[in-house]
């Protein structure tokens, strides 16, 4: 009865991860100390006149595809908007300094490179579009 017991708790444990996971996936959240800068010489491309859309991506992450046609749309709706992708696996310095945990990781930087919003998982257009509205209001 016990093991029965421990396997359901186990079970309930579980699903409740699984949707608050599913929930989060792709939800930009602002960071709340935006000491982070991140200037051209990081990126490899230049800043955007108003934002900077930064996607974190691996080769084989299918997730990273999905995103990529995301940001390259609003990119393209938004002027003064650049989009930047970085693959994960050639800059692991600056993963680890910007604590990238998955791919795609979707960062937000204001016109002078601070790193304004970040959401992990494929956002939304709204999601994205909502996120830079905080990064041109700054």
């Amino acid at each position: 009865m016990t093991g029965v017991m421990v396997l359901g708790t186990a079970l309930v444990v579980a699903a409740v991860s699984a949707l608050a996971m599913r929930w989060k996936n792709g939800r930009f959240a602002g960071v709340e100390d935006a000491a982070e800068h991140l200037g051209p010489e990081d990126l490899g491309a230049p800043l955007g006149d108003r934002a900077t859309l930064v996607q974190f991506s691996s080769a084989f992450c299918a997730p990273c595809r999905a995103t990529r046609q995301v940001l390259r749309q609003v990119g393209d709706l938004v002027p003064g908007v650049s989009v930047v992708e970085i693959d994960a696996e050639s800059r692991l310095e600056l993963v680890r300094r910007l604590d990238i945990l998955r791919t795609p990781t979707v960062l937000v930087l204001d016109a002078e490179g601070v790193v304004v919003e970040r959401a992990s998982g494929t956002p939304t257009r709204d999601h994205v579009l909502v996120a830079l509205e905080a990064a041109v209001s700054r």
